[in-house]
């Protein structure tokens, strides 16, 4: 049966004193909650340019959630099998 299916990620970006701090998140259609964090911290000596830290946190949350994802996968794969599975990065 081929099917579209639509996941959306949702990105919070806190900003403080030159530190960016971005959370990413999403909820799978079986309802876990997977959420990856970034952070970014401007060089006191570099010009204030939010939207490079805007980018270099959420950058890394996404690829941390992206992680965090497929060690869910992996457990699902466990749960499913009852063997442990390593999937390819």
């Amino acid at each position: 049966m081929d099917a579209t299916k639509h996941w959306s990620v949702t990105v919070d970006i806190d900003e403080e004193e030159g530190t960016t701090l971005a959370h990413a998140s999403l909820r799978t259609p079986a309802g876990q909650d997977v959420t990856g964090v970034g952070q970014a911290q401007r060089n006191p000596n570099d010009p204030s340019v939010p939207e490079i830290g805007d980018e270099l946190a959420v950058a890394r949350a996404l690829r941390n959630l992206a992680e965090r994802l497929l060690h869910t996968t992996e457990r699902d794969i466990k749960g499913v099998t009852g063997e442990s599975a390593h999937v390819h990065r």
